[in-house]
This record gives structure tokens, C-alpha cells and sequence, in this order.
């Protein structure tokens, strides 16, 4: 980004595993290849390239809620990184191992089964067209399968090449915990990162909510500040609670007298430093002192690119981030 005529690159952190520092504001691709594609797609992922990003975040499981279907993103995120010819400049990221969405995404009970696993790798790495993901998640926990399969079974594609790094999304911590005990008891990878549910705003629980979604709630901020697990934190920004007109979906998710409260803070904070509150709301995820958080966003706006990426140069201080976080 620029600041003061000076271009500033984005900051970016180590996660094990990972040859390159990866980008702390993730491009989040759940809509690539349906809700932008093409030419508006490729232009969308040069600009965040240009601002210095790296980090693209996507799943075997995004689209099969859509016309273009299951595969989409990875697809359409594989031909733009060919298009541009940026693969050794950008970290791609995906997950594995998702429960049965509709009847457009079957899935089997043990989904994180050694074979079921093995499925989903090898379509992602066709899709994306790529040797090796550098990030991949297990996108829930099944709460069947052992630790010690799933490790090994992780592991076993890290020696064939497929994988660099492991991550868990929406695992509990003590699950966690176990997964990378027995890891390291085998001298084997564990799992390097965690990907949840994370935001200024805190999210209600509705009849329409996704029950597999675990929040950053205190319990799992106090054990990633003893861990220093780093997290990437989906729905950065509340489905835009923050923005001047919050979607209906956001209301729906996250109105409640906590999170108005903090919105309002935001507004208000935001108006003194001459910024806007979706900026605000980022920045407090980029100001957790206890351990790394990498804030995920999702646009098909260039406009709205720009407002997130500004957000990483926004510099706040502690008492700022307590502020906001005062629920009083």
C-alpha cells in the first residue's frame, strides 16, 4: 500500500512449514469462480497482488451451493495464478475433509476416513493445477476419526509432496491438542494454524447458523496465547456488521447488544483517526498481542479491496484495541 508517496509492503508472518511469510490479510476465495470470474476476477486478484498479498484461502467444498458448483473456486483460483504466472510468488491454501452440505456435496459420516481424505486432495491439486498445496486445512472434525489416522494420513501427503503445512478449521482445541501431542510424539508435522470464526463482533446463535463453526472465544484466545498458534479468522468483519448499511445476513448473525456496542465504538473511533469502522474492525483482529491473527476477507469489489488492505498500515494502540473490545 502507499503511505506518504512510500509503498509499504504488507505485513506478513512465518507459519511452520511454509517456505515464504505469508500475508497477513487472506484472500478469501469462497466466491471466486461464482460471484466474480474471468477477466473482473483476474483484476480483483492483480490489485491485492500488487498491494503485496500472497495469501489465497479456498476449500474442495466452495460452490456446490452454486450454479457453477462444487470445484469452482479452486478451478478459477488455478487459472488465474497460471494466467498471471505467479505460483512461486503466492501461498495457496486449501481445505479438506468437509461434512455433507446438500444434495449437490454428499458426504459419508467419517469424512476425515484416510480415503475420503485421499479424494479430496487429489481432486483440489487437479483443480488448482498445482504439485503441492502449500496450506491445507481440515475444513471440521468428525469427532470419529483418531488423531493418530488423520496425522498419518496428513503426513503420508506431505511426504508424497502434495502438502507443506497442516491446519485444522473449527477443530476444538483439546482435539487440537491431542492431534499435535501424538504428532510430536512421532516426529511427525502437526497442525500449524487454526482457522475459525473471528471478529470484532460477537455472533449469535440462530436456527440458521452453521453449528460447526467454533468462534475466538475467551477459552480459545487463552489457549492460542499459551500455544502462540497462529489463526486465521473467517468473517473478519461480521458479514459486514461494520459497513454503513449491514447486510441482512449480519444482522441476523451478529446484532446483539455486545456487538452494538463495539460497532458503535468502532464509528466512533474511526471517526477520529479518519478512516472507516470495516478498517477498524480488521485492525483490532491485527492487534491481538498474544498471538498472530490473520484477518480473512471475501470481495468482489475493488473498492472494498482497497478499504481492506488499507486497514493493514492502521495502527492502533493497546488501549485503542481495549476500547473496542469494552462490552461496558
Amino acid at each position: 500500500m502507499e503511505r506518504g508517496g512510500e509503498f509499504v509492503p504488507m505485513k506478513r508472518i512465518s507459519i511452520a512449514g511454509i517456505p515464504v511469510e505469508v500475508a497477513v490479510l487472506g484472500f478469501g476465495c469462497t466466491g471466486l469462480g461464482s460471484a466474480i470470474r474471468g477477466d473482473a476476477a483476474v483484476t480483483l486478484v492483480s490489485d491485492y497482488l500488487a498491494a503485496g498479498g500472497n495469501h489465497f484461502d479456498t476449500a474442495h467444498c466452495y460452490g456446490f451451493w452454486t450454479p457453477e458448483g462444487v470445484g469452482s473456486s479452486e478451478r478459477e483460483l488455478g487459472r488465474i495464478i497460471h494466467e498471471l504466472g505467479c505460483r512461486d510468488e503466492v501461498v495457496v491454501v486449501s481445505k479438506g475433509g468437509h461434512p455433507e452440505g446438500d444434495e449437490n456435496y454428499r458426504r459419508p459420516n467419517d469424512f476425515l476416513n484416510p480415503s475420503v481424505l485421499l479424494c479430496d486432495i487429489e481432486n483440489s491439486l487437479y483443480r488448482l493445477g498445482v504439485e503441492t498445496i502449500d496450506l491445507y486445512y481440515l475444513h471440521r472434525d468428525d469427532g470419529k476419526t483418531p488423531v493418530s489416522k488423520i496425522i498419518d494420513t496428513l503426513n503420508a501427503f506431505i511426504q508424497k509432496g502434495w502438502v507443506r503445512a497442516l491446519g485444522a478449521s473449527n477443530w476444538s482445541t483439546a482435539r487440537m491438542a491431542e492431534a499435535n501431542a501424538y504428532a510430536a510424539g512421532q516426529g511427525l508435522q502437526g497442525f500449524a494454524i487454526s482457522q475459525i470464526q473471528g471478529s470484532l463482533a460477537v455472533a449469535n446463535h440462530t436456527p440458521t447458523a452453521d453449528p460447526t463453526h467454533r468462534p475466538l472465544d475467551s477459552e480459545t484466545i487463552a489457549w492460542h496465547r499459551e500455544t502462540k498458534m497462529p489463526v486465521a479468522a473467517f468473517s473478519a468483519t461480521a458479514n459486514g456488521y461494520f459497513a454503513d448499511n449491514p447486510s441482512p445476513s449480519a444482522i441476523t448473525f451478529y446484532d446483539n447488544p455486545v456487538s452494538q456496542g463495539r460497532r458503535a465504538r468502532a464509528r466512533e473511533l474511526a471517526a477520529q483517526l479518519g478512516v472507516t469502522p470495516v478498517q477498524i474492525a480488521f485492525a483490532y483482529l491485527l492487534h491481538e498481542d498474544g498471538f498472530p491473527i490473520l484477518p480473512l476477507f471475501s470481495t468482489t469489489s475493488p473498492r472494498h479491496l482497497a478499504e481492506t488492505l488499507a486497514s493493514d498500515t492502521l495502527k492502533l494502540t493497546m488501549e485503542q484495541v481495549r476500547y473496542l473490545r469494552d462490552s461496558e
